[in-house]
């Protein structure tokens, strides 16, 4: 049912705050200090310590936190509200004030807030969540921008008569926890997908096309079966390592986890430090198959779609003979890595403490196909992974729009722009 359906209420006013906007004309307008009081601090020594995440108070792990600290945080009792004021322009996405259903101490720094007056706590929580995300998040001071409860005391907000309140609440509960279910339901969908995706990709890599091929033992302990035909090589017969110089107009390659090797700027520049000095940088070429020595573990394997230059800790290869498709053993390097066996080949203490070198791979067996099945899996993976990613963009396109409209659906109905009674 699209918001536009709901009926309204038969009068509005201004409300006088421009988050708020109209609000039914009966609704009274009430500051926050007038609705809530800061709750004196107070600890407690037997109750686990807990946080804020995302609007709900949480659980964290005791252990974690030193007894002296423990022994500054305060209480927060299920029924009160709990406010992270910290470090507001470190994180506008999530949501900061929340209704604690449990009893936990918390961070000195927070704020604990105690209903004044008869209210429904639930309604509160939505229309808080709202006042979090559209105004409180514009208050503080400070570089690291922190706020106190005076900051929020004087806030306007809107209170509607206690029925009203009991019944958007209900209706609220009622309707998102249907939109969360059919979220839940699509996050499955997708998760699965993506193993499907995963499986049609491993199999295709080490088992070839033709599921009624004669196999054979391949020798490769994470591999198995292959089929008769193909044949089994040492790495450093396939490929050698590349030594490029890097030339003044080079631009930066980066290897994602996605199996992506493209310019940064192609891309994005968010999570990557720019060296201030590019030492032992090397160059790198259009078609070269790359393995992000840190980040191969992960995935990050890939053919290079530009020309440029990259850290020193790129393994670069070249195939040294016609007929390896650089693709196809990206491919297969990347089941290698999901597979666990490149922490297995690197002798790593931790993960990531993972570095593989082309030494490393130089005397492992790999698979080869014949070259013309080589291009055929690689087409086929091409045309699974545009087939099923298509179909993931399309439940997360459906995700995007039910969270969109469960936003709009709750700043609708708390304040007064639909009437749900």
């Amino acid at each position: 049912m699209s918001i536009a359906a709901y009926p309204t209420y038969e009068s509005y006013r201004d409300s006088g705050e421009g988050w708020l906007e109209d609000v039914p004309s009966h609704w009274e307008g009430r500051k926050l200090k007038q609705l809530f009081q800061e709750k004196k601090h107070r600890a407690n020594m037997d109750l686990n310590c807990g946080s804020i995440s995302f609007g709900e108070v949480v659980e964290k792990d005791d252990e974690r936190v030193p007894l002296a600290t423990k022994a500054s945080y305060q209480e927060v009792l299920s029924g009160e509200f709990l406010v992270n004021p910290l470090n507001l322009n470190y994180d506008l996405k999530s949501l900061r004030i929340g209704l604690s259903n449990i009893n936990v101490v918390v961070s000195a720094g927070y704020i604990v807030l105690q209903a004044k007056t008869k209210m429904d706590k639930r309604y509160f929580n939505y229309l808080l969540h709202r006042y979090d995300v559209s105004n409180m998040k514009l208050l503080g001071s400070g570089v690291r921008q922190t706020i106190s409860f005076n900051h929020i005391a004087n806030s306007q907000l809107v209170a509607p008569p206690l029925p009203e309140q009991r019944a958007i609440a209900a209706f609220l509960d009622g309707k998102c926890a249907t939109i969360d279910e059919a979220v839940r339901i699509k996050e499955a969908q997708i998760k699965l997908l993506a193993e499907r995706r995963q499986i049609l990709i491993q199999e295709a890599v080490t088992r070839g096309l033709n599921p009624d091929a004669p196999m054979k033992d391949s020798g490769i302990d994470w591999i198995g079966q292959i089929p008769v035909h193909w044949e089994v090589e040492r790495f450093k017969y396939l490929f050698e390592q590349s030594r490029l110089p890097v030339r003044p107009d080079d631009g930066v390659v980066t290897s994602f986890r996605d199996g992506q090797v493209t310019l940064r700027s192609n891309r994005r520049l968010e999570g990557f430090t720019e060296a201030i000095i590019e030492g032992g940088y090397q160059g790198i070429r259009k078609g070269q198959l790359v393995l992000n020595s840190m980040d191969a573990f992960e995935g990050a394997i890939g053919v290079s779609e530009s020309d440029g230059k990259c850290t020193p800790e790129y393994v670069i290869c070249d195939p040294i003979e016609h007929g390896l498709s650089q693709h196809y053993f990206a491919y297969l390097l990347r089941e290698m890595a999901l597979a666990r066996y490149i922490q297995v080949i690197c002798n790593a203490v931790r993960q990531r403490a993972v570095r593989i070198r082309y030494n490393n791979l130089a005397h492992r067996f790999m698979i080869v196909p014949p070259h013309s099945e080589q291009l055929a899996i690689v087409a086929l993976i091409e045309n699974t992974k545009t087939r099923i990613g298509n179909a993931i963009s399309i439940k997360e396109d459906q995700i995007a729009a039910l969270k969109e409209y469960k936003t709009s659906l709750i700043n609708a109905a708390v304040t007064g722009k639909i009437k749900v009674i």
